[in-house]
């Protein structure tokens, strides 16, 4: 009586353990690019939590509030998990809002925790109503939303 013989080859196990370090490879330099994606879009929540106070104050008093303006003192310290702050400021009609990151490593991306000038988001008023911009000089594109580009 002949006996089969059961599991794999040494040829096959070093077969699956060559596309398992292939698919790595690929796989996670995309997962840190995606986990900075992530990370930015923090900023654009702080912003938009920020836009409407910023409008309605431009609109009743025709200036940009400061972080030292009546009401908007509690602007530097709107933080969340990868940022430290916002600033606030600008000349009317056009009102600025300057999102920072922590800069603690290990915390925050590589990426973003060397963005020492944070992202710039630019509102201006188009007869009525606010049009807003972001940009990030300092930031690769392929890190950012098309938004901020």
């Amino acid at each position: 009586m002949k006996s089969m013989q059961k599991g794999f080859t040494l040829i096959e196990l070093m077969i699956v353990v060559a596309i398992i370090a292939i698919l790595a490879a690929i796989a996670i330099p995309q997962y840190q690019n995606y986990v900075t994606k992530s990370q930015f879009s923090e900023s654009q929540t702080v912003a938009d939590g920020l836009k409407t106070p910023i409008v309605e104050y431009a609109n009743q008093s025709g200036a940009c509030p400061t972080n030292s303006t009546t009401g908007f003192s509690a602007a530097a310290s709107y933080s969340g998990k990868y940022v430290s702050g916002a600033t606030l400021g600008g000349t009317y009609p056009t009102c600025t809002v300057t999102v920072n990151f922590k800069s603690t490593a290990g915390s925050i991306s590589a990426p973003l925790a060397a963005n020492t000038s944070g992202v710039l988001f630019t509102g201006k008023d188009n007869g009525g109503t606010f049009v807003w911009a972001c940009s990030d000089a300092s930031l690769a594109a392929k890190y950012k939303p098309t938004a901020c580009q």
